[in-house]
């Protein structure tokens, strides 16, 4: 395939809109392609395909969701055709409208923010049921009993074996760690207040908890470093905690060619105010500490207006919601591991604190100056549906765009946050960036985000013109060009056409095999045969995920030995 006159941002490799080709043989991009279909692109944009980092499509939360609100599944109703599946849902759609989705704004990956070990076999279940793109899961780790109880004996080689066997039971892509120390402390009906706060029947601190497993991380050499939901997420004064856990990590160095921790989610992290009455934004701050802090990125979850679907493995969390809210909720402990919660609310416009929440998302992203530290996501869908990223990216690169949202908010959202006095907007170069270079990267996914020789051959072309198009003044064309990919190329096979699905391959689905010493592997056998015996309600054969459930693996090498 060979993709003709595109004007290309391939920010990874130094491509800022050059009109060129692009050459896709054998499903890499090559140096020149002899033959092949040509496509078009002239006089269009073109980038990689977009890569989603941080969102929640699979899992057992994900099924709740569905089931506590059958309402969203009578939104985004598409019938079966003779290519397609049926199609339901806006904030929790079915699995089927989660590829096409995706596929139809120009992305090719996007990977699942939480499972349990325990869970894993339905999140590959629901993984697999996914179309088109290529998708992974991170494991959660921050309230596992093994894992407290080789921080409390400070055994990091132990914890190293104990995540290389985690990510091989639950054929998990990198380590996930919510809300730490507070899921466990759920279980009795409570929760830690900050990072010093012991955890009930272990004696560690969310603090030491964090630190162990980014320790144990880098001694595996994982693709990713930790994903962290902070403690005190959602909480009026919680940019404090944030702070003070960014402050806590600062000596540790990554062993890779990546950041050392990626903070998720921030939108809900950087809130002021000692309550809800006088809460305001603390964006400003986040990004000041970013700005000089190289070795942290993070992710917006920036909040959209209208129907959410809030699931996270923070239950404490979401038991305040619910009770601030007056809203269903739903509430799950899981044996020996996490604990979580969903609750479906709505985001309003004139509701203040929604209205200042927006705003600190789009603080966060136009603050932070290194657009490489900070990526595009909604927390799809607690901050909102993934398919709203048009807007998301119409917002970041307009600001007369922003100032007439800001005129429909309320007041609260301009005075309480520094959002009306940002000029930046970004740019096509930015744009590709947080929503493909840097995504990849902080991922550790060497053949996405970018068009370089022997990347995939995953392409997004839209029908804009970047060089005669002003994003700030037309964003309502941004928006919709967005929306509908003219092209989207997943391994040099056209998936999307004039905004519709034409082709639905079966996408690859990324775990990490991390080896580590036999001596150490089998201390933690040692571990998990006695607690399988005194505490889980199945036995461990019937808990790890088998080659079955994945069939389509890509799978990366790491580890110790």
């Amino acid at each position: 395939m060979i993709i003709k006159g595109g004007f290309v941002y391939d920010p990874a490799n130094g491509v800022y809109g050059e009109e060129m080709d692009i050459s896709i043989e054998g499903g890499k991009v090559v140096e020149e392609s002899r033959d092949g279909k040509e496509i078009d692109a002239l006089g269009m944009l073109v980038m990689p395909g977009g890569v989603d980092a941080h969102a929640h499509i699979a899992g057992a939360k994900v099924n709740c969701g569905r089931i506590m609100r059958p309402e969203d599944g009578r939104r985004g109703i598409e019938p079966k055709t003779k290519l397609l599946r049926p199609q339901t849902g806006y904030t929790v759609p079915n699995c089927y409208a989660v590829g096409y989705r995706y596929a139809r704004l120009g992305y090719t990956c996007a990977f699942e923010a939480a499972t349990p070990i325990l869970e894993s076999r339905h999140t590959h279940e629901e993984l697999e049921e996914i179309p088109i793109i290529d998708k992974g899961a991170l494991t959660l780790f921050g309230n596992n009993w093994e894992v407290l109880e080789c921080v409390r004996d400070g055994d990091l080689d132990k914890l190293a074996a104990f995540i290389s066997w985690g990510l091989s039971a639950s054929r998990g892509y990198g380590v996930k760690v919510v809300n730490p120390g507070g899921g466990e402390a759920w279980g009795f009906g409570g929760n830690v207040k900050g990072i010093d706060d012991p955890v009930p029947n272990f004696g560690v601190t969310p603090r030491e908890i964090i630190r162990g497993l980014m320790k144990a991380n880098e001694i595996l050499r994982l693709p990713h470093s930790v994903h962290l939901h902070t403690n005190n997420l959602g909480k009026p004064g919680n940019y404090e905690t944030t702070l003070a856990t960014l402050k806590a990590v600062e000596d540790i160095a990554a062993t890779r060619d990546r950041q050392v921790l990626h903070v998720t989610h921030m939108q809900f992290s950087a809130y002021g105010g000692t309550g809800w009455r006088d809460f305001e934004s603390k964006a400003p701050e986040i990004a000041d500490y970013f700005n000089s802090h190289a070795q942290f990125t993070m992710d917006m979850g920036q909040l959209i207006f209208g129907s959410a679907t809030t699931m996270t493995a923070d239950a404490p969390l979401e038991y305040g919601n619910a009770r601030l809210l007056h809203a269903k909720w739903s509430n799950h402990d899981i044996e020996l591991e996490e604990s979580s919660g969903v609750v479906p609310l709505v985001y309003g416009r004139k509701m203040p604190i929604n209205a200042i929440q927006w705003a600190i998302g789009l603080e966060l992203a136009l603050l932070t100056k290194n657009p490489w530290q900070v990526i595009m996501t909604t927390d799809h869908p607690n901050g909102g549906p993934f398919v709203n990223y048009p807007e998301v990216i119409a917002l970041l690169m307009s600001r007369a765009k922003r100032e007439e949202e800001l005129a429909s908010l309320h007041e609260l959202a301009s005075k309480r946050s520094s959002l009306p006095s940002i000029e930046r907007e970004m740019d096509w170069n930015d744009i590709a960036i947080v929503t493909r270079a840097a995504p990849a990267k902080i991922l550790g996914l060497p053949e996405k985000g970018h068009l370089g020789l022997g990347a995939d051959g995953d392409v997004a072309i839209y029908d804009i013109n970047p060089t005669d198009l002003d994003p700030s003044k037309d964003h309502s064309k941004v928006k919709e060009a967005f929306a509908k990919a003219k092209y989207t190329i997943k391994g040099g096979e056209v998936v999307v056409r004039d905004g519709e699905v034409v082709a639905v391959p079966q996408g690859r689905t990324y775990w990490v095999d991390a080896s580590v010493p036999e001596d150490q592997a089998a201390k933690v056998k040692a571990d998990l045969v006695e607690k399988f015996a005194k505490y889980y309600s199945i036995q461990m054969s019937n808990y790890m995920v088998q080659d079955a459930y994945v069939t389509h693996p890509r799978v990366v090498k790491a580890g110790v030995i």
